[in-house]
């Protein structure tokens, strides 16, 4: 099993948007609920996450989801 930070998706949602963060070659992607892509830093990526870890955003979910890429992307050591 791939255990790499590309072969991950983190999504943040409320009831009533999601945004999705991945990381592509690259660097970390923000998907946001229109669908609208921005790059963005590890660290911006850790502001929006740890908050909701933290609960002191308690209306917000974090899910995490492993996608396994394909043989076509995996990376070579």
């Amino acid at each position: 099993m791939n255990l790499t930070n590309d072969s991950f998706i983190i999504l943040i949602k409320t009831k009533t948007w999601t945004e999705r963060y991945y990381r592509d070659k690259a660097g970390w992607v923000k998907k946001s609920t229109r669908g609208r892509k921005f790059r963005a830093t590890a660290e911006q990526v850790l502001n929006h996450l740890l908050p909701a870890l933290a609960g002191v955003k308690p209306n917000l979910i974090v899910e995490v989801k492993h996608r396994p890429l394909p043989a076509s992307k995996k990376r070579t050591p």
